[in-house]
This record gives structure tokens, C-alpha cells and sequence, in this order.
């Protein structure tokens, strides 16, 4: 038997922890959702007593105490955490950030979509797609939805 999926969102903007919270929801409410605030408390949850690490990590890029980069580079040196996707969540779409990011081992570099119509393509995607297929999926899914998408 397969484990349920669960998500786990690392951003600072209550707002958008929310409206994804909210839209993941709807897409599929078997998906565990869990969430933490910067990168500091990401790494102190996931090495501290979580028995289900989750299937895939959003990782915003500027938060307070660590930024999603340095959380990134310490999550893919950690050999318990190094498997989980990290799927970049950010409203950057600075190149260095997605060069910076993708060297250091992130699946997919995506910006905030717009509107909740779209972070519900998004995420219906991201739900309902096999993680060896992710990639492909998002790539063909830029061009319906208005977010940037690096793979």
C-alpha cells in the first residue's frame, strides 16, 4: 500500500499559505498540506521526530531567519531528506535565482500564479501527475497558465 501524498509549503506570507492551503484543498483533500514559515523551521521539522516526510516541498525563496536557497542546499546535502522534490515557489523570477536554484537541486523553479484559478491548474497537476513526470507536465502547463516555469 502506497502512503497518501502530503505537501509541505515553506513560506513567510500567511496570505499565500491560505489561498494554496484553500486551492489544495479543493483539488484533492486527501493530500496532507502542512506548512512552516522560513527555511530555519523547514529543516528543524523535517529532521525532528516527522515520521512521513512529505512527498513534495514548496520552497519560497525570500523569507526571514533562512532564506528557500540556503533550505534547499542544506536539504539536498542531508542523506534522509536529499530525495524529496523541491518544487521552487517564489514570486522571483530573477535569473540567478533559477540558475542558483536548479544547480543546487530543485525540481522545478515556478513563480506565484496570478490568480486562484490558475495555482488550481497548477496544483491539480502537480497532484494528480506521477513525481517522475513532473517535469514534463509543468512544462506543458506554462503555456495555459500565466506563471514562469523552469524544469
Amino acid at each position: 500500500m502506497t502512503q497518501p501524498r502530503s505537501f509541505l509549503l515553506v513560506d513567510d506570507d500567511i496570505d499565500d499559505i491560505i489561498i494554496f492551503q484553500d486551492t489544495l484543498k479543493k483539488v484533492d483533500d486527501k493530500i496532507g498540506f502542512f506548512y512552516v514559515n522560513n527555511g530555519k523551521d523547514a529543516i528543524d521539522l523535517l529532521t525532528d521526530n516527522v515520521p512521513n516526510l512529505p512527498s513534495l516541498i514548496f520552497l519560497d525563496i525570500n523569507m526571514p531567519r533562512m532564506d528557500g536557497k540556503e533550505c534547499l542546499q542544506i536539504l539536498k546535502q542531508d542523506a534522509r531528506l536529499k530525495h524529496i522534490p523541491v518544487l521552487m515557489y517564489t514570486t522571483s523570477s530573477q535569473s540567478a535565482d533559477i540558475e542558483e536554484t536548479m544547480m543546487h537541486g530543485a525540481m522545478a523553479f515556478i513563480t506565484k500564479p496570478w490568480g486562484v484559478n490558475e495555482l488550481k491548474k497548477l496544483l491539480s497537476v502537480i497532484a494528480h501527475t506521477p513525481v517522475a513526470k513532473l517535469p514534463t507536465a509543468l512544462q506543458s502547463l506554462e503555456k495555459e497558465i500565466s506563471c514562469f516555469i523552469v524544469c
